[in-house]
């Protein structure tokens, strides 16, 4: 089932609770029940944390296209992928890239990601034949506005994998066919 670009802003929303000052925001998904239909969800602290720890096999699920109403940790990391500040944070990594392969920096190229250079090997010749449509993904990535959670988490596993074809030459994968699917997933 797809998801259009809309569905994670407005399908997450918060509540204040207790009434102290400070306390965390307690936070809704909708989630599909047994019957197919979506009910609405308390997201716990713990489904949180288990988005982050198994954040590559969730960003692998949600890049192929499994909905983030199937469980309450795809849910979860669906809100993560989508913040803005995560978002930022990818087209920052996509910007460092570029600039550690020898490509000129974009017009937006955050202070920090010219200053610190790439921890590991690139395919420099790959990424330069790549650059323009890796801009435009960075771009994408730091739009305002929502954006489908499927391209963010193809983008995600992209630039985590130390087997792809950023980091490792012997891969098979071809950069421009996963860039090229990327995009489209960003622009539905």
């Amino acid at each position: 089932m797809a998801t259009n670009k809309f569905a994670i802003a407005a399908r997450a929303g918060s509540t204040r609770t207790g009434r102290w000052a400070g306390q965390e925001r307690t936070r809704h998904v909708l989630l599909r029940d047994d019957l197919g239909q979506l009910t609405l969800r308390r997201l716990r602290p713990w489904h949180r944390v288990l988005a982050r720890s198994a954040a590559a096999r969730l960003d692998r699920e949600l890049a192929a296209g499994t909905s983030p109403e199937t469980s309450a940790g795809l849910a979860a990391r669906a809100m993560q992928l989508t913040s803005t500040k995560v978002r930022r944070e990818l087209a920052t990594s996509v910007q460092r890239i570029l600039a550690a392969a020898g490509e000129p920096p974009a017009a937006m190229l955050a202070p920090a990601a010219a200053v610190r250079p790439a921890r590991i090997p690139l395919i420099g010749a790959r990424i330069s034949q790549s650059a323009v449509p890796l801009a435009h993904l960075a771009d994408c990535l730091a739009a305002p506005g929502p954006i489908p959670v499927q391209g963010v988490a193809m983008i995600s596993r992209l630039l985590a994998d130390g087997t792809g074809p950023l980091y490792y030459e012997a891969c098979g994968d071809d950069l421009g066919d996963i860039i090229e699917n990327a995009a489209q997933a960003l622009s539905r």
